[in-house]
């Protein structure tokens, strides 16, 4: 099952995604918070990010789903810390972090690839709220 890794500067905004996530996808499904620093300030770290990576892969992929840019920034160094065939199997949704954690959990754990799960967070940004 692909799995998702939150990337945000808030350690407390990244396991609250993750938990809303969690209800709404199967169980299994594996949804990992990387938020925060590793002293626990706000930022974000691409070493904690790439631990992240590994827990969350069973073999079928990990999506990534960032904040802020210099999330982002801290999900390619991360890319950069970890070997293949991991680095390749890696993505980094282009998608709103709430919305796209959420839609790209319940795709991922109907058993959905990982261009589909990345698809279908990217998806999210068109979603109309009113």
């Amino acid at each position: 099952m692909v799995g998702l890794v939150i990337v945000s500067h808030s350690t407390k905004i990244a396991e609250g995604i993750c938990d809303m996530a969690y209800q709404m996808a199967g169980s299994g499904q594996k949804i990992i918070a990387a938020g925060g620093t590793a002293d626990g300030g706000i930022g974000t770290d691409p070493v904690k990010i790439a631990a992240a990576l590994q827990a969350a892969d069973d073999g079928s992929g990990v999506v990534i789903l960032a904040d802020l840019g210099s999330a982002v920034l801290s999900a390619d160094m991360a890319l950069e810390l970890i070997e293949e065939p991991l680095r390749s199997r890696v993505k980094i949704a282009n998608a709103p972090i709430v919305e796209g954690a959420v839609s790209a959990a319940v795709q991922a754990s109907l058993g959905s690839e990982l261009p589909e799960v990345v698809r279908t967070a990217e998806q999210a940004r068109n979603l109309e709220k009113v």
